[in-house]
């Protein structure tokens, strides 16, 4: 081995030499690769170290030198740019033959590419997969995954044919955000996934499947919100490139389900969802649904192959039918519509808008009847109280006894749980305790305190609703309200009676941080009518003449008023105050201006969200 002496150009490595590219007295200048060295499969540039012109090489191309062996020898001396090799600048505009390949692949399976596929969503009236995407999340900030995934179906199908006919397998998705112009970055981000009905009727895949795994695992690393479009026929029977019997190994359902309670789950479906695409849609915390929508637990090919007979797409669970039957959280009318929905949905658990106004409080002080006995509209009352555009209902056409919705109380996301006069007086049935006890869930799981506008009889009661186990669906609005840990503030609007009253506050009285009443409040461990119906029976019945009967009915009526009217229940501190309408918002805002944000939690505060 030649030692190297202070001109000479030393070997940076062990390896063998590839390329020799100069010869004996040729300029070269400093930083100018002199020749190849190969080691361990990789090559390595030799270059010059200082300018100047090579004496001598040392090297033959294939022979192996040792690591700071002498390679070559260069006489220094200043060298000119026409007498060395020039340095060439690399065009960052110009497209390597690799990369000009990526790029057409990804080309492929956009919109632009697939006039037909686009066209074909047009004549029905919808937008494309890649079209509602974008719609939801920021300008530019969505990174897609396995855009370049086929169907898997190479044993039965050609190449070319695959990539043009089954880009990203049917499924796009991938991570951006969502309202990011309002907050952080961090706060914005979410998970966007549609299936492609262009792509094999939206079916679920086994390579989609796998996608579905991979994002769902970034969601839950990330304790992101997962935005699914649904539209889609259910589970794909033509793929033939895996092994196995069943496919019921596949974990996307059970990665799915298990971002329940961790982050919030927005499920969107715009035409026909069955099966599968159903099963995603209903573990899903809340739907928003357009009008030509039929989802169903089986569509039907399941349907006929059940021998139950043969049924068109649009007879299966159509919306008349899923609004109110609770299915459908929020009904919309077309896709546009349901992103927008959607992003506002997300922005209750991103946190508190910097900007906001309110309507005029004062408004509040004529929203309850003066006559006890007359009716009126609680959404009206909410739309008032909450800031101007913060009300989000959910579930509007089923249990119709309960409001819930999304609200806002300067700027900060809260829920608002609302018996409705309306129906049934306000008496709580099973549907409404069902609608409400999910709605608390909801609520808990992800930090958004709730405030409970109260005006209830009580239970709804009579054979007829007995039949609906309303003992065991009332008193699961006791035990999770019982339970939940977020704040809740509960104002009593009018009447306040009985078991629905405790159940509406939590479980009593005292189980919010606050328990106020409206001047209109009143109290009682039952309706009084009722009670004195109950307790004065014998008395009312010795009295024979029907007018003098009623009369005295009334006084006793007044009586019992006037016992159990908000001002005299806080004086016995069974609630905490009396207070203007008016006054309703600062209580709120005061007693959770300390409440930690929504999703400040890291992992789950409970198992899941009940999806009923």
């Amino acid at each position: 081995m030649t030692t190297a002496a202070a001109q000479d150009l030393a070997a940076p490595m062990q390896g063998t030499i590839v390329t020799v590219d100069v010869t004996t007295g040729q300029a070269v200048r400093a930083g100018q690769q002199v020749m190849l060295i190969e080691s361990m499969k990789m090559h390595h540039a030799i270059e010059a170290h200082e300018s100047g012109t090579i004496e001598r090489i040392l090297v033959a191309v294939g022979q192996t030198v040792m690591a700071g062996e002498a390679v070559a020898s260069i006489a220094p001396g200043d060298v000119t740019v026409a007498e060395a090799v020039a340095e060439v600048a690399e065009d960052p505009d110009h497209v390597r033959p690799d990369l000009a390949e990526t790029i057409a692949r990804h080309e492929i399976g956009l919109d632009a590419a697939r006039p037909d596929a686009v066209e074909r969503r047009r004549k029905v009236g919808r937008r494309t997969a890649r079209e509602n995407v974008a719609d939801l999340v920021d300008d530019g900030s969505f990174v897609e995954y396995g855009p370049v995934v086929i169907a898997a179906q190479r044993r039965r199908r050609a190449l070319d044919d695959l990539i043009a006919r089954t880009p990203a397998d049917g499924m796009i998705g991938g991570v951006g955000t969502v309202n990011g112009d309002v907050f952080p970055q961090a706060a914005a981000q979410v998970v966007a996934v549609s299936y492609d009905y262009t792509v094999l009727a939206g079916t679920q895949g086994t390579q989609n499947h796998r996608k579905k795994d991979r994002l769902f695992e970034v969601a839950e690393q990330l304790q992101l919100p997962v935005v699914f479009f649904t539209e889609g026929g259910g589970g794909r029977p033509g793929d033939t490139d895996q092994t196995g019997v069943s496919g019921l190994d596949c974990l996307a359902f059970l990665y799915f389900a298990q971002l329940s309670g961790l982050v919030p789950l927005v499920g969107i479906n715009a035409g026909y969802c069955f099966a599968g695409n159903a099963a995603i849609l209903g573990c899903c915390d809340v739907v928003i649904a357009t009008a030509d929508s039929n989802i169903g637990m089986g569509g039907p090919a399941m349907i006929e192959g059940g021998g139950l007979g043969v049924f068109q797409p649009t007879e299966i669970g159509p919306m008349e039918v899923q609004r109110a039957n609770g299915v459908v959280d929020i009904a919309v009318a077309d896709e546009a519509e349901a992103v927008a929905v959607a992003k506002q949905y997300l922005s209750y658990f991103q946190g508190t808008l910097p900007t906001w106004t309110a309507p005029d409080q004062r408004l509040l002080r004529h929203a309850i009847p003066e006559d006890r006995k007359r009716s009126y509209d609680v959404r009206a009352v909410i739309d008032a109280m909450f800031d101007d555009g913060s009300v989000l209902e959910l579930r509007r056409d089923f249990g119709l006894g309960m409001v819930t919705a999304l609200v806002r109380v300067e700027g900060r996301p809260m829920g608002v749980l609302a018996n409705n006069p309306n129906h049934l007086a306000g008496a709580i049935d099973s549907d409404g305790a069902d609608k409400a006890a999910r709605f608390l869930q909801l609520c808990d799981a992800f930090g958004l305190p709730v405030v409970t506008l109260v005006d209830t009889p009580g239970m709804m009661v009579g054979p007829e609703v007995e039949q609906t186990a309303l003992v065991r669906h009332c008193t699961r609005l006791f035990v999770t309200g019982a339970n939940i840990s977020v704040p809740m503030v509960t104002i009593v609007l009018r009447k306040s009676y009985g078991l629905g009253a405790q159940a509406m506050m939590g479980g009593s009285t005292k189980a919010p941080l606050a328990c106020v009443a409206w001047p209109t409040g009143e109290f009682g461990g039952m309706g009084l009518e009722g009670a004195v119906r109950l307790g004065y029976r014998n008395e009312l019945e010795a009295i024979a003449d029907p007018a003098e009967r009623e009369a005295t009915f009334q006084t006793m009526v007044d009586r019992m008023y006037e016992h159990g009217k908000a001002l005299n229940a806080a004086s016995h501190f069974e609630i905490d105050d009396v207070i203007d309408p008016a006054d309703s918002r600062r209580w709120i805002a005061t007693l959770l201006a300390t409440a930690p944000q929504p999703r400040a939690h890291r992992g789950k505060k409970r198992p899941n969200i009940d999806t009923w």
